[in-house]
């Protein structure tokens, strides 16, 4: 029997073109691996698809719930945002879609293990790092890095697929965005995007939402619950996580939230652009903030931030299976115990506006707060306080004087 090897198939052009040339130039069985992490693409039709292209099997794997438990929810208690805007919809789901890759991997008995992402990207890294982690016996196979391949453009593929008895209804035009969709986001690379002085052409590039100047006139009231850290209802109702984000999305979407045109800076050296919609994701970033500011003391809250940047680029270069991620994510952790309650807001042609938030772990206490003198502080004491704070700022400018 001949070795095998598990392809991430998404059954788009290229992945397609992978199995015969994997046969051609490895003698491989190939075995096909479909990830479902709610990207809404059509999923009918893929195995006979597979098959027609010579895979010797195709599996579909629904890992919606674990993504949104195991690998979202995480980032969400971290607050984690790359270089301030990103919400790192791409670099949380590559490693659950690879520890799939490797689980079928061992099932299956395979010796090695190919995806289709190019050596310009970001996912490449994140792919094999997390194949690494979690199986390093595996041979890894990236075609657009192997000198074996020599197709450089759709046309080349499509010409070899009809070499090898493949002729299915792709597309040669490639006028169209690169895109990468999951239930948290959708990401939007090429075309105008490609020169950073155009402006996104927003009627032609959103999927998941209206720009602000097209959502609706009258704003809309969202009411989020959480328990140590992790939603669990939606306007007083229980849900899944999986199931807050699709409604999320819908809510966000309508009203133009979570739209970002970002320049960043890849894990492989160079800059790229892209725009992003995160609805959903950017309402709970922003409603599970209000809570930790509430409830959070300030040396905690503080390094939070800290650790959230961290944690952030950590994920977003692909070494989520890590020691250091892990550690960061034990931190995080033991900041969430108390992160429970309520954030309310409207959302309004773009923006989440905050309308009250309640805890019963709130720190915020009106009787100190207050401009009325409470029993709980005295005004007086800030005096001695404000000497101490301040002592080695006068004694610098005492100095200063003297010595002029």
């Amino acid at each position: 029997m001949k070795e095998k090897v598990i392809l991430a198939y998404s059954g788009g052009l290229d992945t397609t073109t992978i199995i015969p040339w994997l046969q051609e130039n490895y003698d491989y069985d190939v075995v096909c691996v479909c990830a479902d992490v709610g990207q809404e693409e059509e999923l009918d039709g893929l195995d006979e698809r597979a098959k027609l292209s010579g895979a010797e099997k195709l599996y579909i794997e629904d890992l919606t719930d674990e993504f949104c438990d195991d690998f979202i929810l995480p980032c969400i208690k971290a607050h984690a945002v790359y270089e301030n805007k990103y919400l790192l919809g791409t670099s949380m789901a590559r490693p659950v879609i690879a520890k799939r890759l490797v689980e079928i991997a061992r099932k299956e008995g395979a010796v090695a293990i190919c995806h289709g992402a190019t050596g310009k990207g970001n996912d490449q890294v994140r792919f094999e790092l997390t194949i690494k982690a979690l199986a390093p016996d595996l041979k890894i196979i990236a075609p657009w890095r192997d000198d074996k391949w020599t197709l450089q453009s759709r046309e080349d593929e499509i010409a070899y697929c009809k070499e090898h008895g493949i002729d299915l209804p792709f597309s040669s035009s490639s006028d169209s965005y690169s895109r990468d969709r999951n239930i948290w986001h959708i990401s939007h690379e090429g075309l105008e995007l490609e020169n950073p002085e155009n402006t996104p052409d927003y009627d032609h590039l959103l999927v998941m939402s209206v720009s602000p100047e097209k959502a609706p006139d009258e704003g809309e009231e969202v009411t989020i619950a959480f328990e140590k850290g992790a939603p669990i209802a939606l306007n007083g109702q229980m849900m899944k996580l999986s199931d807050i984000i699709r409604e999320l999305n819908k809510l966000g979407g309508r009203h133009g939230i979570g739209i970002v045109d970002i320049v960043e800076n890849r894990v492989v050296g160079m800059k790229s652009r892209g725009v992003y919609e995160t609805p959903g994701g950017t309402i709970l970033y922003e409603a599970h903030q209000q809570l930790e500011e509430l409830i959070l003391d300030r040396d905690t809250y503080t390094e939070k931030l800290d650790i959230a940047n961290k944690y952030a680029q950590v994920v977003y270069e692909g070494k989520w299976y890590t020691p250091l991620r892990e550690a960061l994510q034990s931190f995080v952790e033991s900041t969430q115990e108390k992160v429970t309650g309520e954030a309310k807001f409207k959302l309004y042609k773009g923006n989440i506006i905050k309308m009250g938030t309640k805890s019963p772990y709130s720190l915020y206490n009106e009787s100190i707060a207050s401009f009325t003198t409470g029993e709980l502080y005295d005004h007086r004491d800030a005096s001695g306080f404000i000497n101490l704070f301040g002592l080695s700022m006068k004694v610098r400018a005492i100095n200063d004087t003297e010595n002029n």
